[in-house]
């Protein structure tokens, strides 16, 4: 079986690439993206969902969106604004299987915010995704450490959004991403080149 690949039971391939959203897919916000009229996509990050959706990668966004609890916007604003993320991809020819979000702020102590991997193991249990040959793509420390917490077969670090203090934050505490990459095109060209 090649890395990135699991077998159901009835035989059927599945291959699974985890996203974060903000800072990889989209601009990041220290205001929080709580509209779809704040949402501004990455360059080369609709291409690189849609090369990987040729290739056969199921992708699903694993991401923290305290902005709910925090009463920034509903949960009905994020589902709204979710809708339009995978119609926007669908038109460049990609695919986003599935989201997942952590609605919780720090302080709330959730089994489901990154770095913890409530998240990604409600993703596995739904789709069946074996942890082991996945990859997962980020941009802060959290999203590698939740990526290695979970078992994942690569943690990929971008240096769009929050990518070079990670990078500080995660050489302190000795844990290395396999992949250092400029963009997500970056990160997805190199799962390409390393999926077997």
């Amino acid at each position: 079986m090649a890395n990135g690949s699991y077998e159901n039971t009835q035989g059927k391939t599945i291959k699974t690439v985890f996203l974060d959203r903000d800072g990889v897919i989209n601009k990041d916000s220290s205001e929080y993206i709580k509209s779809w009229a704040e949402f501004e996509f990455l360059p080369g990050s609709l291409e690189a969902i849609r090369q990987l959706t040729l290739n056969q990668f199921e992708i699903i966004i694993i991401t923290n969106q305290s902005a709910v609890n925090r009463k920034l916007i509903t949960k009905g604003d994020l589902e709204y604004l979710h809708n339009r993320l995978h119609k926007a991809v669908a038109s460049k020819g990609g695919q986003i299987r599935d989201i997942f979000f952590c609605p919780h702020t720090p302080e709330e102590a959730c089994t489901c915010r990154k770095p913890k991997t409530g998240l990604i193991y409600r993703a596995q249990q739904k789709h069946q995704i074996d942890l082991a040959s996945s990859a997962m793509v980020g941009d802060s420390a959290k999203d590698i450490e939740c990526a290695r917490n979970a078992g994942c077969r690569y943690a990929i670090l971008v240096k769009t959004g929050n990518g070079i203090e990670a990078e500080n934050i995660l050489n302190n505490k000795a844990i290395h991403p396999d992949f250092v990459a400029q963009d997500l095109l970056d990160a997805a060209n190199w799962i390409l080149h390393n999926r077997s």
